[in-house]
């Protein structure tokens, strides 16, 4: 189930072969409450259409004049903004910072074909870097290297001078068993940035009246982790407590990259789940992935209490690992 973005790189590559031109704008460093964060992006036209933002709202018109003059030049700019506390306070900051934007007009700095290939590489959920000069722009695509930064979700500049915007794809949750857990995790998970997928072949459970607006697949899980695809930015959630549904789902989730695997049940149920897998012919390695019990141990009594444990643990194991 790749995504399709329509981000800022996205519109960079289609403004520029409509011919419109195109310049993309990335904050490179920030100073005190800068209102975005490093590696947030704009896009300017040849005829003045912008789209995304750098600062909020307090900079983008001089940014986007000065995209504009970097398309009739072909040279990438280094920008600094001081955000003042009187803008910082209209995009809802207590104070000012300072900002470094960097302008890469596309095909004379940033090439044709690097956008290309990271348009490309964001619609395949594929996670990579671009790296280039902080000051002059013009780089290229990576994804070796910068682990911290892909965990972390981190784009900054290097001690060697190399700015590194980092392109991950966005985060993703299964959840297996349409419960009263998930009724409170799904919303928890969209607030945190996570889309939420459920799976749950029993319509009484995964319906649209007890989860309006979700997206939910009536299918047996084994055949919808197939569809689903679960990477290395994806969450698996099981709340059944039925190895019928939890196991098929969990020998596919063993055998992937998925970062967070979790299911529900006590420490007897699990015990009993490590032993079917044992049988099964998992790896002790393989099992240890397994969150189970499931969620941080917080004393969660109430579904809601429990969900907040398991979005807690996701989190955890997101930005520090396992």
């Amino acid at each position: 189930m790749a995504e399709l973005l329509q981000g800022a790189p996205e519109l960079a590559l289609e403004w520029h072969r409509a011919g419109r031109g195109a310049a993309l704008a990335t904050v490179v460093q920030t100073w005190g409450s800068a209102p975005r964060r490093v590696g947030a992006q704009m896009v300017v036209s040849g005829d003045g259409q912008l789209e995304g933002s750098v600062s909020g709202g307090c900079v983008e018109g001089a940014v986007m004049l000065e995209a504009m003059d970097s398309l009739e030049t072909g040279k990438g700019i280094l920008l600094e903004f001081g955000v003042s506390d009187g803008d910082a306070f209209a995009v809802g900051l207590a104070c000012g910072g300072t900002i470094k934007v960097l302008v890469e007009p596309v095909g004379s700095v940033l090439s044709e074909e690097v956008l290309a290939e990271l348009v490309s590489a964001r619609a395949e959920r594929k996670a990579v870097a671009y790296v280039c000069d902080a000051e002059t722009g013009g780089g290229r695509l990576t994804s070796d290297g910068f682990e911290e930064r892909f965990r972390m979700d981190r784009s900054g500049v290097e001690e060697d001078g190399r700015f590194v915007a980092i392109h991950n794809p966005p985060l993703r949750l299964a959840i297996v068993g349409a419960v009263h857990i998930a009724q409170a995790l799904v919303p928890m998970a969209r607030i945190a940035g996570f889309d939420p997928v459920l799976v749950d072949p029993r319509s009484a459970f995964g319906s649209e009246a007890r989860f309006p607006g979700e997206t939910i697949i009536d299918e047996w899980p084994d055949e919808a982790m197939q569809r689903i695809g679960l990477d290395a930015r994806t969450a698996l959630v099981l709340l059944t407590h039925d190895p019928k549904l939890d196991d098929p789902a969990l020998h596919i989730a063993l055998k992937s990259p998925a970062f967070y695997v979790g299911a529900l049940g006590s420490s007897r149920t699990h015990a009993k789940r490590v032993e079917r897998l044992k049988g099964a012919g998992f790896s002790a390695e393989e099992i240890d992935r397994i969150h189970g019990p499931i969620g941080l141990d917080i004393g969660a009594a109430s579904p809601s209490e429990i969900a907040v444990s398991i979005m807690g643990e996701m989190l955890r194991v997101l930005r520090k690992g396992a």
